[in-house]
C-alpha cells in the first residue's frame, strides 16, 4: 500500500469523504482516512440500514411493531437495489451512446483513417448491444412503480431478455483484439488527436478509449450481483421473488455460457498448432467443425476382413474423431490416418470374448457403428479403466453438440483464420 492509501477489512463501514473520481474514493475508517478502490466495496444508499442483516430477517415474526419496523427497512433496501439497478442501466445506456455515436459514427465519417473492419476489430458488436440494451431499459422503466417502487417486478425483465445477452459473447471474445489494435492507434499522435476531439464533440466524460474502460466487458458479470442483492430483500410472498430466483440462475448461466465461449475460442490457437504438426494431413481442417479436444490415448484398431489390428493415437474433438500412426524412429512425430464422423454414429460397449462378425477373441473393446450407413470401427483399449474413460468421453462429446445445438453455438470460421494467423501460444502444449 502506498502512504495515503487506506487499508479495510471485510464488513467494515467506510464513510466516503470525496467521491468525484470514478475509480478511487477517499475515505474515513476508524482512525484513518486514504483513497480506496471504488470496486471495492457496495455503496450503502440507505444509511440507516440495518448493521446486522439477521435482525431485519427475525422481524418476520415477534412483537407486531418489531415486525412492521422490519418489513420497513426490507422495503426500503428493496427500492435501493432497484433504484441501483436502474440507475447503472441508465449510465450504461449514456455510455454505449456515447461510444456508438461519439466514436464510431465519427470514425466511419473518416475512410481514410479508419476501415470497416478495423472498426469492428476496435469496438466488436457494441452497437448490437447498445440496441438490445436500449429495449431492456425500457423494459426495465416500465415495470418500475413510482408510487411504491418496492412493490417493483423487475425479474421478468432479466427472463425476457436473456437470450439477447449471449450476444456479449462475441464482444468478450473480441476484446483481446481491440486492445491490441488499440495500443498500436494510441501511439500515433493523428488517431490521438482524432479520439479526442470526438470526446469533446460528444460532450463525454475525460476517460480513455482503453476496451478495458468499456463497461460490455464486465456489465455481464455485474447482473447476478445485482439479481443476488434484490433476492436478499424480496419476501418469498413477493410477486417478483420467483421470478428473480429464476432470473438470477438465468443470469448466472449466461454469464458461464459466455466465459465457456471465450474459453472455447481460446483453444483455436491450440488446435490449429496440433493440427500444423501432423504429417500427411488430409481433407478439411478441424477448425471448421471443432473447437475443443475432449480426449486422447490410444488404441488398437481392428480393421475387416482380414482383421487386421494397428496401433493409432486416437483424438476425440467435437463431432470427429482423428487418428495418426506414430513413427517408428521418432516417436514425438504422427501421421495422420483417417477421422471418423461422430455425428449419427453410436458408441456401442462390447463384452469380452469372441467377436460373431471378425472370429476372434476381443477384450476391452467397443464398437462405433452408423446405424443408417453401415459404418463400423472396432476399438480396443489395453486395460478396463482406459476402455470406461473412453466411453465416459464419448458421451461428453455428444453432450456438448447437444448443449452448442441448443445455445446456438458455432465455430466461426473467419474468426478462426484470424486467430491460426496468429499463430501459436508460446509455452501452451497439450498433454498425450
Amino acid at each position: 500500500m502506498d502512504d495515503q492509501e487506506l487499508g479495510f477489512k471485510a464488513g467494515e463501514v467506510i464513510e466516503v469523504m470525496d467521491a468525484t473520481n470514478r475509480e478511487w474514493w477517499w475515505g474515513r475508517v476508524a482512525d484513518g482516512e486514504g483513497w480506496f478502490p471504488a470496486n471495492f466495496v457496495r455503496l450503502r444508499v440507505n444509511q440507516d440500514e440495518p448493521e446486522d442483516y439477521e435482525a431485519l430477517q427475525a422481524g418476520d415474526g415477534g412483537a407486531e411493531g418489531g415486525g412492521a419496523k422490519a418489513q420497513s427497512s426490507r422495503d426500503q433496501m428493496r427500492t435501493n437495489v432497484i433504484n441501483e439497478i436502474l440507475s447503472t442501466e441508465q449510465d450504461y445506456i449514456k455510455h454505449l451512446r456515447d461510444i456508438c455515436e461519439g466514436y464510431i459514427r465519427q470514425c466511419r465519417k473518416r475512410a481514410d483513417m479508419f476501415s470497416e473492419e478495423q472498426l469492428h476489430t476496435i469496438f466488436g458488436n457494441i452497437e448490437d448491444i447498445y440496441r438490445c440494451q436500449k429495449a431492456f431499459v425500457k423494459a426495465l422503466e416500465q415495470k418500475f412503480n413510482r408510487e411504491q417502487p418496492h412493490l417493483s417486478e423487475l425479474g421478468a425483465c432479466f427472463l425476457e431478455h436473456q437470450a439477447n445477452f449471449q450476444i456479449y459473447s462475441e464482444y468478450c471474445n473480441n476484446h483481446p483484439n481491440a486492445c491490441v489494435e488499440l495500443s498500436r492507434l494510441t501511439k500515433l499522435s493523428k488517431y490521438v488527436y482524432f479520439f479526442e476531439a470526438c470526446r469533446l464533440l460528444q460532450k463525454m466524460i475525460d476517460i480513455s478509449l482503453d476496451p478495458g474502460d468499456f463497461f460490455p466487458v464486465q456489465k455481464i458479470c455485474k447482473y447476478p450481483l445485482q439479481l443476488a442483492e434484490l433476492l436478499k430483500y424480496t419476501h418469498p410472498q413477493h410477486r417478483d421473488f420467483k421470478d428473480v430466483e429464476a432470473a438470477l440462475y438465468a443470469m448466472k448461466n449466461v454469464a458461464q455460457l459466455i466465459n465457456e465461449r471465450k474459453r472455447r475460442l481460446e483453444n483455436i490457437d491450440k488446435i490449429a498448432q496440433w493440427q500444423s504438426s501432423i504429417e500427411d494431413w488430409e481433407g478439411e481442417d478441424l477448425l471448421v467443425r471443432s473447437s475443443e479436444l475432449i480426449y486422447s490415448g490410444e488404441l488398437t484398431r481392428v480393421t475387416q476382413p482380414q482383421a487386421r489390428s494397428q496401433q493409432r493415437m486416437f483424438f476425440l474433438f467435437d463431432h470427429q474423431l482423428i487418428y495418426c500412426k506414430k513413427d517408428l524412429l521418432r516417436r514425438d512425430v504422427l501421421y495422420y490416418k483417417g477421422r471418423v464422423d461422430m455425428d449419427g454414429l453410436e458408441v456401442v460397449d462390447l463384452e469380452d470374448g469372441k467377436d460373431r462378425d471378425l472370429h476372434m477373441s476381443i477384450k476391452n473393446a467397443f464398437r462405433l457403428y452408423g446405424g443408417t450407413t453401415g459404418e463400423s470401427h472396432l476399438l480396443c483399449a489395453r486395460k478396463t479403466e482406459q476402455k470406461q474413460r473412453w466411453l465416459k468421453a464419448f458421451a461428453k462429446e455428444r453432450e456438448q453438440v447437444r448443449l452448442d445445438q441448443e445455445t446456438g453455438y458455432t465455430v466461426d470460421c473467419i474468426s478462426a483464420k484470424k486467430q491460426k494467423a496468429r499463430g501459436p501460444w508460446a509455452g501452451d502444449n497439450w498433454e498425450v
